[in-house]
């Protein structure tokens, strides 16, 4: 993400991707690292030039993603909020986005062909497998995942997150847990994405965190 920040600063366009064959210092959110093993990801980093919120960015993104894989891969996939692409309840893909100057920096990775996880990450993430040279190549996915997200983060803040609800199972009746600190059932999100959550003690606006099933 640092080198399509330093292009963004010096004034390159909307849409304009950097992409790596490998990391040696991937990170998420809240930072935490992401594993990368060598030729093992698709990773990417895209310079965007909106009027939008970053949250609701973030949410076109997952959705753009998680339409890339599933048909460039031919699997289906789950979106766990906010930005989150899960296969068979595991990570198999990330977002995230920052704000730089004038411009949004989106980071994106996804794991293909990745042959083994870390410890602390063999129960919760997976990987894609995908064959080079065929159709449904790498080559292939880097151009869906491109062209999806420039296609989803011009549609309207609202029908983002009605696509977003319908696609994934987090948002409504999940029985989930927020960063250990809070659990409850979710209850839709409010009109500017932010999760809502039934607990105990009423609905609990989540605003950024960590969310796992119970």
């Amino acid at each position: 993400m640092k080198d399509a920040a330093a292009l963004a600063a010096k004034g390159e366009p909307h849409g304009t991707v950097v992409v790596a064959e490998s990391q040696t210092a991937g990170i998420g959110r809240h930072g935490h690292s992401w594993h990368s093993e060598p030729d093992g990801g698709l990773y990417m980093s895209m310079i965007l030039r909106l009027n939008a919120p970053g949250p609701t960015v973030t949410m076109a993104l997952g959705l753009a993603v998680q339409r890339a894989v599933d048909e460039a891969a031919g699997v289906s996939t789950d979106l766990r909020w906010p930005n989150d692409v899960m296969l068979n309840e595991r990570k198999v893909a990330g977002i995230m986005v920052q704000a730089v100057d004038t411009a949004l920096i989106a980071g994106i990775g996804v794991n293909v062909n990745q042959a083994a996880f870390p410890a602390d990450l063999k129960e919760i993430a997976t990987s894609l497998r995908i064959e080079s040279g065929v159709p449904h190549s790498k080559d292939v996915l880097l151009d869906r995942i491109i062209a999806e997200s420039l296609r989803y983060v011009r549609l309207g803040k609202r029908d983002i997150l009605r696509r977003f609800e319908e696609r994934s199972s987090y948002v409504r009746g999940r029985a989930v847990e927020v960063d250990g600190r809070v659990q409850g059932i979710t209850a839709g999100m409010d009109e500017n994405g932010f999760l809502l959550l039934q607990t105990s003690s009423g609905i609990e606006k989540i605003i950024a965190g960590g969310v796992r099933p119970l």
